[in-house]
Parts: C-alpha cells; sequence; structure tokens
C-alpha cells in the first residue's frame, strides 16, 4: 500500500504539519516503497517543486544526526560552501526558510531513522510540504500517519522472485518448472523483500542450477541468513548491501537489556505465534511487565501482534527467530539461561494443559479442574495454544525435557482426537513413543502406543492402530497395569472393526469390560460396552448390539456423564435403526443431539444429524431428510470438518 501523499484541495499554510511514516522491520522494503511512492507522486504532479531526500543510517554505528542532514538538505537546495550560513542555528533559519518561500510543493523523504532527534529539526514549519519518514521504530510520540509494512504474501513473493529472474534473462523457466521449490524458498525467506533479493541474486548467479537445491541448503544451514550472506551478490539498486544478519544484529544492538532478553527467549519458543501469558512464563515475568515489553519490541518492528479475540498473541518473523536462536547458541550462559526459559515454558503448558484434560474428562463427584470452568473454556485454551503444544511435546528427543513433555503428550490425546487433529495427534505421540522407549519408561511408553493407535484409528490407518494397540496390551500386562490393559483391549477391539474383524474385537471389547468390571471402573466399563455394541451391530446382531448400548448408557446416566450418555444413545440409534425399530431409533438420535450440542461438538452433532436424515429417508418423509442433512452440513462446517460437511450438502441435493 503506497502511503497517500496527494495534497488536500482546501489545504492551507496554517494547517498542522502533515507527516507520513512507513514502518517495519529490517530489510521489510520501507526505503523501496517510500521512492516509488515518490515517483508515482511526482507523475501525478503532486509535487511540481521536487522531492527532497536524505538517507539518516539511523541503524549504522554513525548514524547521521540533524546538524549533519540539514547540510546535505541545503546543498540540495543550492546553498552550499561559501553561502552556508556559519552556525547550525542559522543553517536551519536558512533551511525552513528556503521552505518556506517555495511555493511549488515538495516532498521530503528522511529515511532510515532510528530516533526523532534525527528528524525532529528537520521538519517544515508548515503544512505545504509534505514529509515521509521511514524507521524500523514507531514514532508512536508523535501525530504522525503511519503505514505499518509486514512480509509480503506468497503470490507476491513468487512474483518478486521471478520478476527479478526474468529481468535478467526471460528465457529463465525455473520458476514455471519448480513452483514448490520456489514456494518453499519464499518461505525459508520469511517472505522478507531483502531476503528474496538476495536469493534473487543468488539464483541468476547460479543460473544452471534449480531452485530446489538452494532450497536444500537453506532447509539444512538452520539458520537462512549464513547462506544468504555468504552468497550475496553485492549491493541493491540504492547501493546498500544485500546482507541480513547485519540488518538483524544491528536492531539488536539497539535494545535495553531487558527487551534483548524477551526477544532472544521468545526466539526459542516452540511455535511462531506465542500467547502473552506464556511468554510470561517463558521469560520469568508477571503478565503486565511482560505485556510492556513486547509493546516496546513491536513498536520497534521485532515482534507482530496478533489479536485473537480477548488475548494478544505475539509472532516472530522466521529470520528474527533464527537470529535469536543463534544469539542463544553462540553463548554458554546465553544457553542456561535458554534453557531454564524452556522448562518453564514446558511446565506452563503442562499444568494447564492438565487441567483443561481434567475438564474434559470431569464428571460429577469428581474434583473440580483448576482454571477451566466448562469445557467449552478448556477447549478455547487448547484451541489457541495448540501449535505450541505440539511443538513442545517434541522436546522430548531431548533428557532435560522427557518427563515433562511426555506428560503434556498424554493430556493432549483426548484433545485432539476430539477435534480430529489425527496428524498432530500422530507426531506428538511417535515423540512421546520414543522418549519414553530411551529412558526406559515402560508404562509411559504403553501409554504412548495407546496414543498412537487412537490418533491412527481416527487417520483410517486401521491395520497399524492394531499394531498399536497391541503393543500396548502387551506392555500393560507385562507390567501388571490392568486398567491399562482395559483401555488397550478396548482401543484394539473398535480398531479391529475398522479393519472388517468384527468377530475378534468382540473378544477385545468383552477381555475389556470384564477387566473394567473386576476393577470396578464404571466408566471404562460403559466404554468397553459400546465398543462391543458397534461390534456386534456389524456382525448382524442387532437385538444384542441393543442390548449392550443400553447397558452403556445406563451405566453414563449413572454417573452423570451426559457426553458419555450422548454417545451412548446416537449408538444405540444405529442398532435400533437396523433392527428396523424406527420410531425408538429417532428418539434416541434426539436424545444424541441435545447432549451433543450441550457440549458444542458439532462434529458428533452432524454425525447425528446425518444418522436422523437416514432414518427418514427409510420412511419416505424426504422433506425432513433434506433438512437433516442441510442442518449437518452447517454442524460439519461449525466443527471445521469441509470434506464431511461437503457429502452431507450432496446427500441433501439428492434426496428424492
Amino acid at each position: 500500500m503506497l502511503p497517500h501523499l496527494a495534497p488536500d484541495e482546501d489545504d492551507t499554510d496554517a494547517r498542522p504539519l502533515l507527516i507520513f511514516a512507513v514502518t517495519g522491520m529490517g530489510g521489510i522494503g520501507k526505503t523501496a516503497l517510500a521512492l516509488e511512492a515518490a515517483h508515482r507522486a511526482r507523475a501525478q504532479g503532486w509535487f511540481p517543486g521536487g522531492t527532497l531526500f536524505v538517507d539518516l543510517r539511523g541503524y549504522d554505528d554513525d548514524p547521521v544526526t540533524a546538524d549533519q542532514a540539514v547540510l546535505a538538505l541545503l546543498d540540495a537546495l543550492g546553498i552550499r560552501s561559501q553561502e552556508l550560513p556559519p552556525t547550525t542555528e542559522r543553517q536551519y533559519d536558512a533551511y525552513r526558510g528556503l521552505l518556506a518561500e517555495r511555493r511549488d510543493r515538495m516532498l521530503l523523504i528522511l529515511d532510515n531513522a532510528s530516533d526523532p532527534s534525527q528528524y525532529l529539526p528537520l521538519l517544515p514549519g508548515m503544512d505545504h510540504h509534505r514529509v515521509l519518514i521511514t524507521s524500523r521504530d514507531r514514532p508512536d510520540a508523535l501525530p504522525v500517519r503511519l503505514v505499518n509494512l509486514e512480509a509480503l504474501d506468497p503470490t507476491d513473493s513468487a512474483t518478486l522472485v521471478t520478476r527479478g529472474l526474468h529481468d535478467t534473462d526471460d528465457r529463465d523457466d525455473r520458476p514455471c518448472r519448480e513452483p514448490e521449490a520456489l514456494h518453499e524458498l519464499n518461505a525459508l525467506c520469511g517472505h522478507l523483500p531483502l531476503a528474496l533479493q538476495i536469493v534473487a541474486g543468488l539464483l541468476r548467479r547460479r543460473r544452471f542450477r534449480d531452485i530446489a537445491s538452494l532450497v536444500a541448503e537453506l532447509r539444512n544451514a538452520g539458520d537462512p541468513t549464513a547462506v544468504l550472506d555468504r552468497g550475496s551478490p553485492g549491493t541493491d539498486l540504492y547501493g546498500r548491501p544485500l546482507v541480513l544478519r547485519p540488518v538483524l544484529e544491528a536492531s539488536y544492538r539497539r535494545l535495553p537489556p531487558d527487551q534483548a532478553r524477551l526477544l532472544r527467549l521468545l526466539a526459542l519458543a516452540p511455535s511462531a505465534e506465542t500467547g502473552t501469558e506464556a511468554v510470561a512464563s517463558l521469560t520469568d515475568l508477571d503478565l503486565d511487565a511482560a505485556q510492556d515489553l513486547l509493546e516496546d519490541l513491536a513498536a520497534a518492528s521485532l515482534v507482530t501482534p496478533v489479536p485473537t479475540g480477548d488475548d494478544l498473541r505475539w509472532r516472530l518473523h522466521d529470520l528474527v527467530r533464527a537470529f535469536g536462536v543463534g544469539v542463544v547458541a553462540g553463548d554458554a550462559g546465553l544457553q542456561e539461561e535458554g534453557e531454564e526459559a524452556r522448562e518453564r515454558l514446558l511446565e506452563f503448558y503442562w499444568r494447564w494443559a492438565y487441567a483443561a484434560n481434567a475438564r474434559f474428562q470431569w464428571r460429577p463427584g469428581m474434583p473440580e479442574p483448576e482454571r477451566f470452568t466448562d469445557r467449552a473454556q478448556a477447549l478455547a485454551w487448547l484451541d489457541q495454544e495448540r501449535t505450541g503444544l505440539v511443538a513442545a511435546v517434541q522436546w522430548a528427543s531431548e533428557e532435560r525435557y522427557v518427563q515433562g513433555a511426555v506428560g503434556l503428550a498424554t493430556c493432549l490425546v483426548e484433545y485432539l482426537l476430539w477435534r480430529r487433529y489425527n496428524d498432530d495427534g500422530i507426531t506428538v505421540a511417535l515423540a512421546s513413543r520414543e522418549a519414553t522407549y530411551h529412558a526406559g519408561d515402560q508404562d509411559g511408553e504403553a501409554n504412548s502406543w495407546n496414543g498412537l493407535g487412537a490418533a491412527l484409528r481416527a487417520a483410517g490407518r486401521a491395520d497399524e492402530a492394531i499394531d498399536a494397540h497391541t503393543c500396548a496390551r502387551d506392555l500393560y500386562q507385562s507390567l501388571g497395569n490392568r486398567n491399562g490393559e482395559a483401555i488397550a483391549w478396548d482401543n484394539l477391539g473398535r480398531s479391529m472393526v475398522e479393519a472388517g474383524r468384527a468377530e475378534e474385537a468382540m473378544d477385545a471389547h468383552t477381555c475389556a469390560r470384564n477387566l473394567y468390571q473386576s476393577l470396578g471402573n464404571r466408566n471404562g466399563e460403559a466404554i468397553a460396552w459400546t465398543g462391543l455394541g458397534l461390534a456386534l451391530r456389524v456382525s448382524g446382531r442387532a437385538e444384542e448390539a441393543i442390548e449392550a448400548h443400553t447397558h452403556a448408557r445406563d451405566l453414563h446416566q449413572s454417573l452423570g456423564d451426559r457426553n458419555g450418555e450422548g454417545i451412548a444413545w446416537n449408538t444405540l440409534g444405529l442398532a435400533l435403526r437396523e433392527a428396523g425399530r424406527t420410531e425408538e431409533a429417532i428418539d434416541a438420535y434426539g436424545r444424541a443431539l441435545e447432549r451433543h450440542r450441550e457440549f458444542e461438538d458439532w462434529y458428533l452433532t452432524g454425525q447425528t444429524l446425518c444418522n436422523l436424515a437416514v432414518v427418514h429417508e427409510d420412511i419416505r418423509q424426504p422433506t425432513e431428510a433434506r433438512a437433516y442433512y442441510l442442518n449437518a452440513c452447517d454442524a460439519f462446517t461449525r466443527a471445521d470438518a469441509s470434506t464431511e460437511a461437503a457429502k452431507a450438502l450432496t446427500r441433501a441435493e439428492g434426496v428424492g
């Protein structure tokens, strides 16, 4: 977006001075945008008096002072050598006098300013001329119209690199031949214009090599700036070096110690965006202190605030993140500081994921979990933190974090299944399994195998799920963990049903039920009855399935578990329909629907609505069936289940 520099039609010199500022991190393209705006404005005739430009070099070791800059501006206005006033004060007077005398409007560009003291003395005293400042630091203390730049979107990134190659050789077809490699290359550069300029130059230099080779170098390097700066093609159109790390180092060096500490610790967070509360834990600060420092870093264009409902999250650009990690890695003292910060964050995640999971599992009579008063609140927190939680589990590969990461993984199983984040579920379970195996924690390993099997089954990989649950069962048996063994038997049975092995599934669910009964675990027994009922129905034994699902429903009701009861009503409805007991099936589905909506489980709501649609098709009520399918489409859409939503819509359109 170009700054709107056009003069107002009713503009008078009596109005306050109008100043524009283009802000953003180093390398984001502030100077390029300012100059492009100036060229276009001149072409439109907005500034017949011309443009004055001065590079204040605010982030160099020796920035240009206002006193130095005024000499350059006077020179551009035709005042030089013997004509220069002898004192600095008179030089400023002469500068402002010349601007006041010029009736043809001018544009003054004060580029690359790091401090208001560099440009405040240079501002004209009236609103006849226009001023455009570029800076990495947002001038919040001044009434300035801001244009804040962020990284390019992927399409514009591809266009910039492609154009950079075609300007040199329009026969260079690598972007067309390697669109996926180009996309990954741009992502590795964080879509930062400076980095994209550098890679375009590198690709021009290595014109006989493919884009994928550069992608591989950047990916393997860990810190892309090491590769990019080593192969920098020189300078840009403005004579500035095309290098990244010095730009980042200059911004980092200017930070006060507390801001610098927060920046490098934030770079160690497991995801690109981190909530304020998590940042406070990471940095061992109270919430207000962390928020203040984050806002300071945002004003310096080093973090980006991302509003999310009632909270703010904070995003680090990928290259700033890589730079921060490198700063920590290069100093033994900072490494220990970083390890302690990661331990605090992992403890924070584990504590609240445990509380959220406890709320998911809560039934009347159980102790109230910390913090979360209902499932919706727990779910909202998990949704917001999911990326960081999943990434933090992968710290389990480091011995220092095994216990916390494995504990965190256990807390996430139910949530990831409920939300159908199957890839995340598999990732979490694999990380946990590897860590517990190497640590010799057999009970933890068995739990991990169980979680892995559940995620694999949800992803449609039933045969692999069977193998995983078998490993879990065998480990639990060897440890004498009968409750764990019962869980594994039940999960094994569900995977066997998915794999078309219903007879074996009935045996597995029967083993689970018997174990739960011997342990007095009524909730586990109810879940096993549900699994047994599903296997019986698939085997064509509908009446026995009805009996099993009725047992499950009654147990859930006696425990006050309305979520489990809703699932039991739904599966009972399936068996009743199979037995031809249509009215009872409709009633069961209706009761299930009430409970699924109560828990805002929109996926199960969609499934139940589809079941109602099917049974109304059975009794030749197409209008009702179509309405249920359309409602199911809406529910699946709310659950982010686009495939299921599309199927429900197609079935609605096909009802005859």
